[in-house]
């Protein structure tokens, strides 16, 4: 049984949480994900990290999917997210959400990966090309 909000440290199967949301009365799924990208600004990037507190940033996410799930009168809405080492091209967090139309799970899914990055407690780590590291906060990097 695939569950509708996890923190894990094993790669993400986007498909299976399609299918996971997928609902006859939908007359929208969208399916988001995050992926670790080559470049932050001027740094090229290897590979990301991720840090979380496990149990906060789960309790965090269903709330955020809940919330979501009223404001935009979702059908079904999961989200799971990546902590540890996340390769390039590897997605770091993935949104799966179905509704009956498709402006509000296109808004949806923005509003939650906005949230997700001003409340939950995970970490990311970017390793660069170059060499070095730095903490990247929202949009922003501290080093």
């Amino acid at each position: 049984m695939i569950p509708d909000v996890a923190v894990v440290a094993q790669p993400l199967d986007a498909a299976a949480l399609r299918a996971h949301v997928a609902d006859p009365a939908a007359g929208a799924v969208v399916l988001f994900e995050g992926t670790a990208r080559n470049h932050h600004g001027d740094q090229a990037v290897q590979s990301l990290a991720y840090e979380a507190f496990i149990p906060m940033a789960e309790a965090e996410l269903r709330g955020l999917r809940e919330e979501a799930i009223r404001r935009f009168g979702l059908s079904r809405c999961a989200v799971h997210h990546r902590i540890g080492p996340v390769p390039l091209l590897e997605a770091a967090v993935v949104i799966a959400l179905s509704s009956a139309h498709r402006r509000e799970a296109f808004e949806a899914v923005a509003w939650m990966m906005d949230r997700i990055k001003e409340r939950v407690p995970i970490w990311k780590k970017e390793l660069y090309l170059q060499g070095g590291d730095a903490w990247i906060e929202g949009q922003g990097r501290a080093t």
